[in-house]
């Protein structure tokens, strides 16, 4: 089987496509990967094939926007990335997709691969992150931290409200999806990120039930696999300062906003300041170090990357934006969450994660020194919380969604 996989966005979104490209080879199959050029040396240190799309500069001027994080703006920002390239991705998936052996992975966000899907007869498996891609009037996904008490309404205010929601996503979203179709001659296509998105052959959840279980008016066609947990370690080394530093002390909190979020200072300032008045280490990760405060109290220390597989198991909580990857990550190592949600998938996550009993949620309005003491401190002293990571860590145990996944695509294949 020849297998093209197309993640879409930022590490986060692509360290789990990477993670079953190499299952998939594992398993013997022809393998290639189609992802901005950014991500080119770990491609290359996993000896896996890249068809790049976009430039590294294309990909650093569209993290540095200033409105990508905004929960209103951010949608419009990617897409217009996404209208960019959409001529190059049919283009990718026309000379790289086509076969009667061959196998598309993509998320929802690559409408061009969905167009190909129509227009040139593709396999195409739609393999979503987050739960929040799916529309549902029975357990809501919450898309806007001011929807947080959806589902607390009525089905019947829920289904007026999600029409409103699908006008807006396909009027921000139309020419990301239309302009390409109009150009290859295609009618015009609605309810985009309702139902259209959907692969209408398979599609793949990359969560386990307990996180977000099937609801009925979800595609009848969904497989949920549970978690792609891959962080690069087998490929990035631990700088040896990260394990000396976890030696040093007790277990810190470790806190990250986000591998492509550029504007993050005020996070961080709340991090070294909470860490500070709490008398705990702490650890902080991110690339981008023009971010970070000019001091910092004792004990706590920033370092570019480090493989949360590495360091979550020996960490007091996390404290994260609420990205799907990041969740996982801490659910699997066992350690509560504090989570500033943002927009896009983060408010949802956040919610679930709230509902599991292993996080607590501020705001970023309210994500200040003080606050965030306040809620840590909450965090963990409370034996309930830390009973109940204990208990969800367990689960995902011996638990490989990589495989399930393989499994799923392998039987739309033929295999």
């Amino acid at each position: 089987m020849r297998v093209l996989l197309i993640p879409v966005g930022s590490a986060g979104d692509v360290h789990p496509y990477v993670g079953l490209a190499l299952a998939l080879r594992g398993r013997g199959h022809d393998v290639t990967l189609a992802t901005s050029a950014y991500f080119r040396p770990l491609i290359a240190r996993l000896g896996l094939r890249l068809v790049p799309l976009g430039t590294v500069e294309q990909y650093e001027t569209l993290t540095a926007h200033p409105n990508l994080w905004h929960h209103r703006k951010g949608l419009n920002v990617i897409a217009g990335a996404l209208q960019t390239v959409s001529a190059d991705l049919y283009r990718v998936v026309r000379e790289h997709g086509v076969g009667d052996d061959t196998v598309v992975i993509a998320p929802g966000l690559a409408f061009a691969v969905r167009t190909a899907h129509d227009t040139l007869g593709i396999r195409l498996v739609t393999a979503h992150l987050q739960p929040s891609c799916f529309h549902s009037v029975h357990r809501s996904p919450v898309l806007h931290a001011a929807l947080q008490r959806i589902n607390a309404l009525p089905r019947v205010l829920k289904r007026l409200l999600f029409a409103l929601i699908d006008r807006v996503a396909d009027r921000t979203l139309d020419a990301a999806v239309n302009t390409h179709r109009q150009e290859l001659g295609l009618g015009r296509v609605r309810h985009i990120t309702s139902r259209w998105w959907h692969s209408p052959t398979c599609v793949i959840g990359m969560f386990p039930d307990w996180f977000a279980p099937v609801q009925p008016d979800w595609p009848p066609h969904v497989h949920l696999t549970g978690f792609p947990l891959y962080d690069e370690r087998d490929a990035t080394e631990v700088p040896p300062e990260v394990a000396a530093f976890l030696d040093a002390g007790d277990p810190p909190v470790v806190f990250v906003a986000g591998s492509s979020n550029r504007q993050a200072e005020r996070f961080f300032q709340a991090a070294a300041d909470a860490c500070g008045q709490l008398g705990r280490r702490g650890l902080l990760l991110t690339q981008y170090r023009e971010q970070l405060p000019a001091k910092m109290p004792a004990g706590v220390r920033h370092f570019d990357y480090a493989p949360f597989t590495e360091v979550l198991p020996r960490a007091a909580a996390l404290v994260h934006h609420g990205g799907i990857g990041s969740a996982a990550q801490a659910l699997a190592a066992g350690v509560p969450h504090l989570v500033m949600p943002m927009t896009f998938d983060q408010p949802d996550n956040a919610d679930r994660l709230r509902e599991l009993g292993v996080a607590r949620v501020l705001p970023p309005a309210q994500f200040q020194g003080p606050a965030v003491a306040r809620e840590l401190e909450q965090l963990l002293g409370s034996t309930e919380t830390a009973a109940r990571c204990r208990t969800l860590a367990q689960r995902l145990s011996g638990v490989n969604g990589l495989r399930a996944a393989c499994e799923v695509i392998e039987a739309v294949a033929g295999c």
